[in-house]
């Protein structure tokens, strides 16, 4: 299985899904994290501002902020390489690069479960 790393630029939490106005694109991606997650897909995400550690452990993402800075941020890492920065990936490309079938991505309309027909 696929490993996915996304290094976030510091936020108030650990998604950026906090406070009174919430970024859509955080949102978004909290979703298909939190879809991949329930599926089984391992996803790791570290913030900045949280947890510094992991980037200065990984020395790819270490060289690559002391090279370009933290406007770098976000950083998508699979399987020891770096797939983008600057902007978090979309929908499709969280499944092409995780090989996994986009049904995973979706989400209920009714109610956001998963569940089919909106029944759980």
């Amino acid at each position: 299985m696929k490993k996915m790393i996304i290094f976030d630029p510091a936020m108030c939490c650990s998604t950026g899904v906090c406070g009174p106005s919430v970024d859509p694109e955080l949102l978004r991606v909290s979703t298909v994290i939190n879809n991949l997650k329930n599926n089984g897909i391992v996803v790791e995400r570290y913030n900045l501002a949280s947890e510094p550690q992991a980037f200065v452990d990984n020395k790819m993402i270490n060289e690559l902020l002391n090279n370009e800075g933290v406007n770098i941020l976000p950083v998508t890492i699979v399987d020891d390489k770096i797939v983008k920065t600057k902007e978090y990936l979309k929908t499709e490309e969280f499944y092409k690069l995780l090989g996994v079938s986009n049904d995973v991505l979706k989400v209920s309309k009714s109610n956001g479960c998963n569940c089919k027909d909106g029944c759980c």
